[in-house]
């Protein structure tokens, strides 16, 4: 059975306003007192972020109790120096971002200018294990229609320096900034993959290989697919879906690799739409079907990709899991829909942040 493991970045606020606080470097030495030989929780680009990565799971309940824990452990480091977490993948509130201070950061600082500063996002990515770099080229050529679903469930962002953006995952589009995000073409091969990369490192315009911030890549440290679509999730559970579904994709492409089926050859140009979409309707409007790329509604989209995963999922013991969680999100809404109902209950952003940082730790 594939192992999955889960990164989350949440975000670091003051308890009472409900502002980001950057802190992060106090937080992640508090964590290291706590325990010197951590490797649990890390530093990210700005300071108003917290990074945590789980180890690698067989069992949802596993991957699930350890998300919790790692949450829960996050807000406690946080609280003893004053500030709490929030899985919020943009700030409601406005903020000004303070980015790390390390060479690397500096040096993106320097490079990407506004985007650099502006790029205070939280994101979750996803590692499916995979048997080699051959197999993990093939997984990636085939989950790219796919991925806009997972963006869709994730959605957590509607917010942007204390306004509406209008979008349900307005982080996506920040992220699209860098000049290495987004849609890949087909490879074809691991050889074409590698190819790929040293040439856009030698442009010049990225630092190295680990600012590849391709929607799906090969991990560096690990022998994994690396999906990197979703926002952090509000709700732990709905972390746990998309790691779910996740490997059901991953599983899924790996079969139609070793049968022979060729991937879907949409153009990059058409999963950058829709891409587009699932940022901006989340579950609340229509999707572009991942297969034949018109519109259709979100629940039957997501309800398609249920199907396209069902013999994976019902092979690891996921599938009931999957469509209960899947009708829970469809029914009760997304992390952007839980806020935006939040702002016209309230009508306070502040409030918004508050109460997501309990359903953070719930």
């Amino acid at each position: 059975m594939r192992t999955v493991g889960v990164e989350e970045e949440l975000l670091l606020v003051d308890p009472e306003t409900g502002e980001p606080r950057a802190l992060s470097a106090a937080v992640l030495a508090r964590a290291s007192q706590d325990d010197a030989e951590q490797d649990v929780f890390e530093k990210e680009l700005h300071e108003q972020m917290l990074e945590f990565a789980t180890h690698p799971q067989s069992s949802m309940e596993s991957l699930r109790a350890e998300i919790v824990r790692c949450r829960k452990e996050a807000a406690r480091h946080a609280g003893e120096i004053g500030c709490t977490v929030a899985a919020l993948a943009t700030s409601p509130l406005p903020v000004s971002p303070a980015v790390g201070v390390n060479r690397r950061y500096q040096w993106m600082a320097d490079q990407y200018g506004i985007a650099t500063r502006e790029q205070l996002v939280m994101g979750c990515h996803v590692h499916v294990s995979v048997e080699s770099e051959d197999e993990g080229v093939a997984v990636v050529d085939r989950l790219r229609p796919w991925l806009q679903v997972l963006k869709a469930i994730s959605a957590n962002s509607p917010f942007w320096q204390g306004k509406d953006s209008g979008y349900s995952s307005y982080r996506s589009r920040v992220w699209l900034r860098w000049p290495s995000a987004g849609p890949t073409e087909i490879f074809g091969s691991a050889e074409r993959y590698h190819r790929l990369i040293a040439d856009m490192v030698a442009t010049g315009a990225i630092l190295d290989d680990g600012m590849i911030y391709f929607d799906a890549r090969l991990s560096q440290r690990y022998p994994t697919v690396e999906i990197r679509v979703s926002d952090v999730c509000l709700h732990s559970g709905t972390a746990v879906l998309i790691a779910m579904l996740a490997r059901g994709l991953v599983e899924t492409a790996a079969r139609e690799w070793r049968e022979g089926r060729e991937p879907l050859d949409h153009s990059v140009s058409l999963l950058r739409l829709a891409d587009w979409q699932a940022a901006r309707s989340g579950l609340t409007g229509e999707l572009l079907h991942p297969v034949t790329m018109r519109r259709m509604p979100a629940e039957a989209v997501v309800r398609a990709l249920l199907d396209h995963v069902e013999e994976a999922l019902a092979g690891t013991g996921d599938l009931d899991r999957a469509r209960a969680a899947c009708e829970e999100v469809l029914r009760d809404g997304n992390g952007a829909r839980v806020q935006r109902e939040l702002m016209e209950r309230t009508g306070s952003l502040r409030d918004v942040v508050t109460e997501c940082v309990r359903h953070t730790q719930a």
